[in-house]
């Protein structure tokens, strides 16, 4: 992870800009906690009725479904390497890639959109995936 990726863009100048400083604290740590498989604890930093939406699954919903959810679409091998992290208002956008180790390592690069509840916590997180659109060849 690219440590620099995690210089807010938010100055504490008001309430609303130190919440979304912590829920920046706790997204770094939400992915540092998946990567190391400790759903407890990446469960500690999220909201009661955080809702999770990854492509091609139903949205799961609550503290104990959502860590769940996202190690069973990662897998249990993968690492999140984070680019870039833009913070305003409550919200929350990484960029990143998903990195799943096996017998040959695959590489997927990804958007998450977080969303933080009043009181810092992690409240709901969507993902994009960068892929190529159906039917679209690499040019002539």
């Amino acid at each position: 992870m690219h440590t620099d990726a995690w210089t807010s863009t938010t100055g504490p100048n008001t309430v609303s800009d130190l919440v979304t400083a912590a829920g920046t604290d706790h997204v770094r740590l939400v992915y540092d906690y998946l990567d190391a498989d400790d759903l407890d604890a990446c469960a500690s930093l999220l909201h009661d009725r955080v809702e999770l939406e990854l492509p091609g699954v139903p949205t799961a919903r609550g503290r104990t479904a959502v860590p769940r959810a996202h190690r069973d679409h990662t897998g249990p091998h993968t690492r999140h390497e984070i680019d870039r992290v833009v913070a305003h208002d409550r919200s929350i956008v990484t960029v990143g890639r998903r990195i799943t180790s096996g017998t040959e390592d695959t590489c997927l690069r990804f958007v998450d959109f977080f969303r933080i509840a009043d009181d810092g916590m992690v409240e709901s997180c969507t993902r994009y995936y960068h892929t190529e659109p159906v039917g679209q060849g690499v040019g002539p």
